[in-house]
């Protein structure tokens, strides 16, 4: 006998049964009907072509619906996340080094502060200075040494509501820190736009300050490490072609505000004449 039953083909595979069984059900002509031009099992196969088309448009829109729920998991423009991840990594932003970055900023200001207000942070900008930076919510006032990883004032006890930890400053840090913050001010009330100060001239500030420290005036390389921290801070910006020489940037009038930084110069030069007399004495 002669079998009419072709082998195996890809429908048998979909449907799950054997194409014998597809052509006896195409014979047998179960809801099938042949127009005269094909046969009954082409109609068959017709309709599962049909059935397996339609699985596959259903499959696609899955995916298509999948790929739309992940696209508005959130509800802040690509832009804006690009900035609040530089943010959230760096801690600030100035428009002098990052001026998209900072003019993208203020064009989202409203939506990142939202998102940072959910884990305790606070968006502190400053437009015309061109200076935006991240501080935690829990400290009562935001111009302290508490941005951007400095603080000099305590954070709230409970540390586990802020993503800033607590921070305390050597002595030696918050001398450069005031000896900035007071080049810094003078300049600036000259009609200086950009402040910049050399190796030198910051050793000759601190000069005053050396009998209350552990640093000698001579000791440049441990001032230089210190002030590469100051670079990674954002509080001094590195200038091109120019080894001993940066630009004190605007963060250092939130790092160390004015009345602060009249009242330490005061405390520690009181403390610093005193240790002179002490040496004084002792060598008499």
């Amino acid at each position: 006998m002669t079998n009419n039953t072709p082998p195996n083909s890809f429908f048998s595979m979909v449907t799950g049964k054997s194409d014998r069984a597809l052509h006896d059900e195409g014979n047998q002509g179960n809801s099938l009907v042949s127009d005269g031009s094909g046969t009954s099992g082409d109609s068959l196969q017709k309709s599962l072509e049909g059935d397996f088309e339609n699985q596959s448009l259903e499959g696609d829109g899955q995916a298509l619906i999948t790929d739309s729920v992940k696209s508005k998991d959130s509800d802040m423009p690509h832009d804006a996340r690009r900035v609040l991840v530089h943010l959230m990594r760096q801690g600030s932003i100035l428009a002098l080094q990052k001026p998209k970055l900072f003019e993208q900023l203020c064009r989202y200001e409203l939506a990142i502060r939202k998102h940072l207000s959910e884990v305790y942070l606070q968006l502190v900008l400053d437009q015309k200075s061109g200076v935006a930076f991240v501080a935690s919510t829990t400290s009562d006032n935001v111009e302290t040494i508490e941005d951007d990883g400095l603080e000099d004032e305590a954070l709230d006890s409970d540390e586990s509501a802020t993503l800033i930890p607590k921070r305390t400053l050597s002595l030696f840090d918050t001398l450069i820190l005031l000896a900035l913050r007071k080049h810094y001010q003078d300049r600036e009330a000259a009609g200086e736009q950009k402040i910049t100060i050399d190796i030198e001239r910051l050793e000759s500030y601190l000069t005053p300050f050396l009998p209350i420290t552990d640093h000698a005036s001579k000791d440049r390389k441990k001032l230089l490490a210190r002030v590469k921290e100051m670079v990674k801070r954002k509080v001094l910006s590195t200038i091109r072609g120019e080894e001993d020489r940066y630009e004190i940037t605007p963060i250092i009038r939130y790092v160390v505000n004015a009345s602060f930084l009249e009242t330490m110069l005061a405390e520690y030069s009181a403390l610093a004449q005193e240790e002179l007399n002490k040496i004084s004495h002792a060598g008499e």
